[in-house]
């Protein structure tokens, strides 16, 4: 039970030094590469950026002894970063101290949630945000940063937004407010990081660009001449202190928790099942996943951290760098903690034109452009999901965005199950397989008499109706000579009641024109509610097969089922025959 939710017992006690190695060398990479990730991400979150180192560090170590992944790296990312300022900054707080103050209580609800829906076993919740709505939002979110960043690119100042026409109109009305020197500087530093990309993507890029950026500023004196830098970071650990509560705003709070809480969850294990795919020798558990996150966020609000999740970009770099456990993140939980106690000076002269063009490059990796396009050939209904989550996180808003797209993507969802597919089945000629007559017109026997449906769902209030129309109508195209109605119910997984009293209504009606119904295939479960509605009885023991085949050959050659045939057809937990 310890080992269940304490993940680390598991391999602690066979730990030695062919681990130590590759954990130390990956810890270390890690750990240099949040110094400049967690600054950035904490400006997207409308944070100081000591607050980025903050939420590097106990986070992480929480993390590293509750999480079951070995690899993932846990700690701010842009993502969660920007709705959280997206959401908190919609509440117009006064004041800096105010603002910091309620990102860190968000981020306790943040982690209760989690932890709640941890222990409610919720990890397949996650499975609501579908690819569209996430490709969507990700690239609408991702245009959102880039934009809020360009104002350390620029120089000027621009009001924190998460709708896309006001971000655009306020950079419209300060264009000449465009300083030159953090202009070109900016555009300077956004090539150099494509440059270094394109010769070698193993440089820790974002930490050679913050080295420079400091060295500019201190040998051409760019501050004196208008560049604006981080300033004066509080050295030492973050301090113990509970969050200042914000109960009376809990409606407002509360939104804004479940979206991040669900997204933050998705992003990390997504990214998590990746690593787990090339690492057999451990097992991933969604809902312990949800309760480390859950625990990592409640720790870390406590030591003024804001929110946290998996990182794509440090998980991969900690992963190739050698990690085989995450003791890794306790080496970076080391690095993080040096570098408050004795190094943050050496950040003073750190440009924001810097982090700012570290954001914006990576930010627009994002975007994915071939996914869109694939469903653009494939399938229409996603790609419009995919545009419309795309539109309305970038006008609307970005959890409203979200929201509104797992909603649709549910709608959709509905609309499917209301009006699944039905095939009409013929006989492949020389075998006994019935198939789609539509796929397979040449090879297929029609019977005039016999009417062969199968019904690709399952059969429910919102979709009996369809199933009735389409049923009749296929019964007028048969004319007169037909004599037998034959359900293939193979896909056909549960029957709720009011599709059973439609089912019922139906064969009586059929059985009043001379046409008999007959269900053939039904799986366990289904011949279970055949028996407990009562539907067996309207429909007759007679009529209920094991194969398409045998109720066709009934039909056909009037020929008595043998023993095993009835017993395989009528088998159910219900009434044991």
């Amino acid at each position: 039970m310890l080992k269940r939710f304490f993940p680390f017992l598991s391999w602690i006690g066979n730990y030695d030094r062919s681990l130590l190695y590759g954990d130390l060398i990956a810890g270390i990479t890690v750990g240099i590469m949040l110094v400049p990730q967690g600054m950035a991400y904490a400006m997207i979150a409308g944070m100081p950026p000591i607050y980025g180192l903050y939420a590097a560090l106990v986070p992480q170590f929480v993390y590293a002894i509750t999480g079951t992944s070995r690899q993932l790296a846990v700690g701010p990312v842009a993502m969660d970063s920007l709705l959280v300022a997206a959401g908190i900054g919609a509440m117009q707080l006064s004041g800096e101290g105010a603002y910091i103050s309620a990102v860190i209580f968000l981020t306790l609800l943040i982690g209760l949630v989690q932890l709640l829906f941890g222990f409610l076993k919720m990890g397949s919740f996650v499975n609501f945000l579908s690819k569209p709505v996430i490709n969507g939002f990700t690239s609408a979110a991702a245009i959102l940063i880039g934009l809020g960043q360009l104002k350390h690119v620029l120089g000027i100042d621009l009001p924190q937004s998460g709708k896309v026409h006001v971000l655009l109109a306020s950079l419209f009305q300060n264009l000449n407010q465009i300083d030159p020197l953090t202009l070109g500087l900016g555009v300077l530093v956004i090539l150099l990081i494509i440059g270094l990309k394109k010769i070698n993507k193993k440089l820790p890029i974002p930490l050679l660009i913050v080295v420079l950026g400091i060295l500019g500023v201190v040998l051409f004196g760019l501050e004196a001449k208008g560049i604006r830098i981080v300033g004066d970071i509080p050295r030492g650990l973050p301090k113990f202190e509970l969050p200042v509560g914000h109960w009376d705003k809990i409606g407002q709070f509360l939104p804004i928790a479940l979206t991040v809480a669900l997204f933050g969850f998705m992003e990390s294990i997504s990214i998590a099942k990746t690593l787990e795919e090339k690492h057999p020798e451990y097992e991933l558990d969604a809902n312990q996943e949800l309760r480390a996150l859950g625990m990592s966020n409640i720790m870390g609000s406590l030591f003024q951290s804001f929110s946290v999740s998996g990182g794509f970009s440090r998980s991969a770099v900690n992963d190739e760098a050698g990690a085989k456990t995450s003791m890794s993140l306790i080496f970076s939980t080391l690095i993080i903690a040096g570098i408050l106690l004795f190094l943050t000076p050496l950040f003073y002269n750190l440009p924001t034109v810097a982090l700012g063009g570290i954001i914006i490059v990576s930010v627009f990796g994002l975007i994915d452009v071939k996914y869109p396009i694939n469903l653009w050939k494939n399938r229409k209904d996603e790609f419009i999901l995919l545009v419309a989550t795309f539109l309305m996180t970038l006008f609307i808003g970005l959890i409203e965005g979200i929201l509104l797209g797992v909603l649709l993507s549910l709608l959709l969802l509905v609309y499917r199950i209301s009006k699944p597919h039905i095939a009409i089945l013929g006989r492949i000629k020389g075998t006994n397989y019935f198939k789609n007559i539509n796929r397979f017109s040449e090879d297929v026997e029609v019977y005039n008499d016999i009417l062969i449906l199968r019904f690709d769902a399952q059969l429910y209030f919102g979709n009996k109706d369809y199933f009735k129309k389409q049923l009749y109508q296929e019964i007028e195209k048969k004319g007169p000579e037909l004599k037998f109605v034959v359900l293939n119910a193979e896909p056909i997984n549960y029957i709720d009641s009011s599709a059973a009293v439609m089912l019922e209504r139906t064969i009586l009606e059929l059985r009043e024109k001379g046409i008999q119904f007959m269900i053939a295939g039904a799986i366990g479960p289904t011949r279970d509610i055949l028996h407990s509605s009562g539907i067996i009885d309207i429909l007759g023991k007679e009529n209920l097969f094991a194969q398409t085949f045998d109720a066709v050959d009934c039909c056909s050659n009037h020929t008595e089922r043998s023993t095993i045939q009835k017993k395989i057809s009528l088998q159910s937990k219900t009434k044991s025959l």
